[in-house]
């Protein structure tokens, strides 16, 4: 199993996001989630480190301006996704990445209150 560092730059967007009210907060994270093709249309117009930033984790071990270096993607890289923070907190709480799961965590608690 993979093992995850925190990613200090990707929490702090997500805040940046929250504050900014640059959410979404009913959505399917399946429908919404970014896939293949719209990670490399990003990539294709931002900087790896703009990249990063829509990612709660980063792989240990894995090469740096690699996809596979970014793990727990919390939006669609225009707004933040409640339901991306949750499948965060739920797939770190599975595979025990405690870092990320009580990130996700504390961000969604501030979503919530944010949002009202």
């Amino acid at each position: 199993m993979a093992s995850y560092a925190l990613n200090e730059a990707g929490v702090a967007r997500a805040r940046e996001l929250i504050d900014a009210r640059q959410y979404v907060l009913d959505s399917e994270w399946g429908d919404v989630q970014p896939n293949a093709e719209a990670q490399n249309a990003y990539l294709e117009r931002h900087s790896w480190d703009e990249y990063a930033a829509w990612h709660l984790g980063l792989t240990e071990g894995a090469n740096d301006e690699t996809k596979a270096r970014f793990a727990f993607v919390y939006g669609d890289f225009r707004r933040i996704h409640r339901s991306g923070l949750i499948a965060c907190v739920y797939r770190a709480a599975e595979w025990r990445h405690k870092a990320v799961e009580l990130a996700a965590h504390d961000l969604l608690q501030h979503l919530d209150e944010v949002s009202g």
